[in-house]
């Protein structure tokens, strides 16, 4: 079976292993040497009998002429999450696709899990105040609003990070709800959450509120001035999501009054201008998108991938299929 890695060079060393790449040698005939970057550099020869196509970042778009010129494309395994690179036709012509974005949930709840930990404890403000001040912090009369023991966290969409966050959630004394247009009350009670309709309501409830829902163009700004006003004092908004789902102009405002806190992954855009005010507000914890997978977490994808390639050589479904 002929197969062809279509990323970014520079990834691949990243991403797989020195096994992976052995693996992946054993199963199909590939060379894991050369990395396709654009598929107008391969002969009509060269793509006929591709039958699969590992990608990643980087990957060039297979749109309709691409996909017609490899006749013999069966799957694609891509170590990426979305597949806004592939034409929606694949669904048509057979072709079986798999995603890592499971495996790139996983760090990304991780960290969400751990804010959400920190925030509750107010830990980043109380570090700063000791840092500034270099003094004596009585925690029973200061911080006496503190505490994960009890605190109500919303979770909104219920997308692969957003239910992981939640099953992880489920080993914390926390109250847990959900705002997902599509969820079923019976569905967020699997995952140890009560569905609230309303976005506003589901603000006014939470001590925390963490964003995971997709970025599309009907969910942007979504966590309005609005929904923004309606949490609580001293409430936390953490987003590892997108920048452009929260309105970040009135996110500033309500900053700006002391009112609330943040913690921001993402912000829009990504990277933000030098000087900009979120940079140095004081009731913003601000990181350059590190929840998503990094470092040794990029080797999750590679063999998640490698692992999707495995089974589709053994004529088992994908593990973790997508349909674009």
């Amino acid at each position: 079976m002929k197969a062809l890695m279509a990323m970014a060079g520079s990834a691949v060393p990243l991403v797989f292993s020195n096994e992976a790449l052995r693996r992946l040698a054993g199963m199909v005939e590939v060379d894991t040497d050369r990395i396709v970057t654009s598929f107008d550099e391969m002969t009509p020869a060269d793509r006929a009998d591709v039958e699969l196509l590992v990608t990643g970042w980087g990957v060039p778009s297979l749109g309709v002429a691409e996909l017609d010129a490899l006749p013999s494309l069966r799957a694609i395994v891509h170590w990426g999450g979305g597949v806004a690179f592939l034409d929606p036709s694949v669904a048509h012509r057979g072709i079986a696709v798999s995603s890592a974005r499971a495996a790139n949930a996983i760090p990304v709840a991780e960290f969400t899990v751990a804010m959400v930990v920190l925030a509750a404890k107010d830990a980043f403000w109380v570090a700063r105040t000791y840092a500034a001040e270099q003094r004596f912090i009585d925690r029973e009369r200061e911080l006496a609003h503190t505490g994960l023991y009890r605190a109500t966290v919303g979770i909104v969409g219920a997308s692969s990070i957003g239910t992981l966050v939640m099953e992880m959630l489920k080993h914390y004394d926390v109250e847990v709800l959900l705002h997902h247009p599509r969820a079923t009350p019976e569905r967020a009670a699997q995952l140890g959450a009560e569905l609230v309709d309303d976005l506003e309501e589901l603000a006014r409830r939470s001590s925390i509120l963490s964003v995971h829902t997709p970025d599309i163009p009907q969910l942007r700004g979504m966590i309005s001035r609005e929904v923004l006003a309606a949490l609580p004092e001293n409430a936390t908004l953490i987003n590892t999501a997108r920048g452009r789902l929260v309105d970040q102009d009135a996110l500033i405002a309500e900053l700006a009054s002391g009112r609330i806190r943040a913690i921001l992954d993402v912000t829009e855009p990504d990277v933000l201008p030098a000087g900009h005010p979120l940079y140095t507000m004081p009731n913003v914890f601000l990181t350059p998108h590190l929840a998503g997978s990094m470092g040794s977490e990029l080797r999750r994808l590679g063999d998640s991938a490698t692992d999707e390639v495995a089974r589709f050589v053994a004529g088992e479904p994908f593990a973790h299929p997508i349909t674009p």
